[in-house]
């Protein structure tokens, strides 16, 4: 009987002693939890530096006006043929519209191209803060180059209100004897401010071609 009761006794503190000890390990276990993924990434990438990814950059290009550059000889030949235009002569030009000039014997039709902007000028003359005499050579220049490299269309910046240049520019260009026929530019070329030319070739065929 007394071998019975201690049996069951020492059952029972066994019993105890495996609960304590199974309490005790879900307390630990819960004191630990578990390792955080993003800390743990966060460890494994120290020291490492990310990549630098190739860029491409786009630059916008802008479309440059050609502008004459005549040289020396160009400008004193130009010089020479200054008498062509005269402060005193006064042609026939249109009073009402735009600006515009044919020379006789030339086809109207060319006028028209140059009014709708067929003609694309290939050099420019800016006359903005040129006197009156230098205007006269750089515009002899400007017609001479364009005859030499075979270039049909030119144009010439006068500005823009009612000054001087402006005025006189159409009365000189219609003396010239290379020029055919001239109209206010186009919008893309300056408007009111400006005047397309079309200069006679020498031989048009090369422009042509």
């Amino acid at each position: 009987m007394f071998n019975k009761q201690m049996k069951k006794k020492m059952l029972l503190q066994l019993d105890t002693a495996k609960e304590q000890t199974k309490a005790a390990a879900m307390k630990v276990s819960q004191a630990t939890p578990e390792p955080d993924a993003h800390a743990l990434f966060s460890d494994s990438m120290k020291g490492i530096k990310p990549l630098q990814q190739d860029s491409i950059r786009t630059q916008k290009i802008r479309a440059k006006k050609p502008k004459i550059q005549p040289n020396d000889s160009i400008r004193q030949e130009s010089a020479q043929r200054e008498h062509f235009f005269s402060d005193q002569f006064q042609p026939h030009i249109a009073d009402e519209g735009p600006t515009r000039y044919i020379r006789d014997g030339v086809s109207p039709y060319e006028l028209k191209k140059l009014r709708r902007g067929d003609y694309e000028p290939e050099l420019m003359l800016d006359l903005h803060g040129l006197t009156q005499e230098v205007a006269k050579v750089e515009i002899s220049a400007l017609i001479a180059e364009c005859r030499k490299q075979h270039i049909r269309c030119c144009n010439v910046m006068h500005g823009h209100g009612k000054n001087i240049l402006k005025h006189q520019l159409p009365m000189w260009l219609a003396q010239h004897p290379d020029i055919e026929a001239f109209h206010q530019a186009t919008k893309m070329w300056g408007g009111s401010a400006a005047i397309s030319i079309l200069v006679e070739l020498t031989n048009k065929e090369d422009f042509l071609r």
